[in-house]
C-alpha cells in the first residue's frame, strides 16, 4: 500500500518530532501541527496503519511511536528527491587553505564534527581509474634500464630493470615512441591483451622490455599508497542516550580509534562505483556491523581526474538529515574550490 499525502505528513512529524526530542511521539503532540488540521482520533487511526505498514513502532506499550528503519529509509529517499535544490542554509566553514593536504583534511573533518555535532571522518583522496600520461625510458649503464612513468595528477613512478640485449639510442627511441603511442591516455583497464600483443609484436626482440614496463605501469597505476583516515567528533556519541550505552558506545569508539573499520566501510561502499553521490545507510544497512545501531552518511569528494576520497557521518537514526546533507554539499563543493586555488 502506498502512503498517501495524509500519512506522509504523519509519518514527517512523528520523524521530525522524534529528531529533536529522542521521545517516542504521541497523537496529541501530532496534533499540534499547524497545516494538518486533523483530530487526534483520526491521527491515531493513522498512526495504526502506519504501524501495521511497518514505518512506526511502539517501544513500549502505552507509550508513543517512533520511526523503524523503514520510516527512516521512507523520509531518507524522499528528502534525497527533494534536496536537488540550491541550498538554503549555508555554513561557511572557516577553513585557512594549507599548504599540505594532511592538515587541511583534518581541519575540515574537526570543522565537520564541530558543526553537525556527529562523529566525523575523511579519507585521503585516491587515485581511482587513473590514466598514463607519459613514459620515458633511459639507458642507465649497458644492462640496466630505468623507466619514468607519469600518471595523471603528476604522480612519479621510477622503476630500474635490466636488459638482455643491449639498447642502443635510436631503438630506444623508438621503444619511446611506440610505448607512448601505444598507451598515453589509457587507464589499466584500457590495456587489453590486443593492445600488449600489437606491442610486443613491433618491439619484436625486446619484447621483454615491453612485459617490464607494462609490469611497471601497472604498479604506479594501481592505488598502492595506504589509505589515511582522519577523524573527529568521536565523543559526539556520547551526546545521544540511545547510543551511549558503554558497549554500543565502546564498539563506535574503537572503530575510530583503530580505523580498520573505517577503512573497510569505504572499500566496502567504494566497490560500488555508483556510489558516488551522497548515501545514506540506516541500521543494519551500514556495512560495518558495530555500527548497526547508527545511521551513516557518505559522499565522495572530487580533487581532480580521478582523484577521489570519501566524507563521512556517524550518528544516531534520529540524526538530522537534512542538516547533514546539506553540510556535505557545501562540503564537497568547498573542498574542490579550495585545492583548485592550490594548484
Amino acid at each position: 500500500m502506498e502512503l498517501d499525502e495524509r500519512k506522509k505528513k504523519i509519518l514527517y512529524a512523528i520523524i521530525k518530532t522524534y529528531l529533536e526530542t529522542g521521545e517516542p511521539v504521541g497523537s496529541r503532540t501530532i496534533s499540534k501541527y499547524a497545516d494538518l488540521n486533523l483530530s487526534s482520533a483520526t491521527i491515531r487511526n493513522e498512526m495504526s496503519d502506519l504501524e501495521e505498514m511497518g514505518y512506526i513502532i511502539q517501544p513500549h506499550t502505552s507509550a508513543g511511536r517512533i520511526p523503524s528503519d523503514k520510516g527512516y529509509r521512507f523520509y531518507v529517499d524522499q528528502l534525497m528527491e527533494d534536496k536537488e535544490r540550491e541550498i538554503t542554509e549555508t555554513k561557511e566553514l572557516m577553513i585557512r587553505r594549507q599548504d599540505k593536504m594532511e592538515l587541511l583534511l583534518k581541519q575540515v573533518v574537526k570543522v565537520l564534527a564541530a558543526n553537525t555535532n556527529y562523529a566525523t571522518m575523511i579519507t585521503s583522496p585516491q587515485y581511482h581509474q587513473t590514466k598514463l600520461k607519459f613514459i620515458q625510458l633511459s639507458m642507465v649503464s649497458e644492462d640496466q634500464l630505468l623507466a619514468v612513468i607519469v600518471t595523471e595528477g603528476n604522480v612519479v613512478k621510477n622503476k630500474m630493470f635490466p636488459v638482455e640485449h643491449g639498447l642502443n639510442q635510436e631503438t630506444l627511441l623508438k621503444l619511446n615512441i611506440l610505448l607512448n603511442t601505444s598507451l598515453n591516455g589509457l587507464a589499466m583497464a584500457d590495456i587489453n591483451l590486443v593492445t600488449i600483443s600489437k606491442l610486443k609484436e613491433q618491439a619484436g626482440i625486446h619484447s621483454d622490455v615491453v612485459n617490464r614496463v607494462l609490469d611497471a605501469v601497472a604498479e604506479a597505476i594501481q592505488m598502492d599508497d595506504e589509505m589515511e583516515v582522519y577523524t573527529s567528533g568521536a565523543t559526539n556519541i556520547f551526546k545521544y542516550p540511545e547510543l551511549s550505552d558503554s558497549a554500543k558506545a565502546s564498539e563506535i569508539i574503537n572503530a575510530f580509534e583503530d580505523k580498520k573499520e573505517l577503512v573497510d566501510l569505504v572499500e566496502s561502499i567504494s566497490q560500488d562505483e555508483s556510489n558516488t553521490g551522497i548515501q545514506v545507510y540506516i541500521g543494519n544497512e551500514t556495512p560495518v556491523q558495530t555500527m548497526k545501531d547508527c545511521s551513516v552518511v557518505t559522499t565522495t569528494y572530487e580533487l581532480g581526474d580521478g582523484m577521489k576520497g570519501t566524507i563521512g557521518i556517524i550518528g544516531p537514526k534520529r540524526m538530522d538529515y537534512d542538516k547533514v546533507v546539506s553540510v556535505l554539499k557545501t562540503l564537497t563543493t568547498q573542498l574542490d574550490v579550495i585545492f583548485k586555488k592550490e594548484e
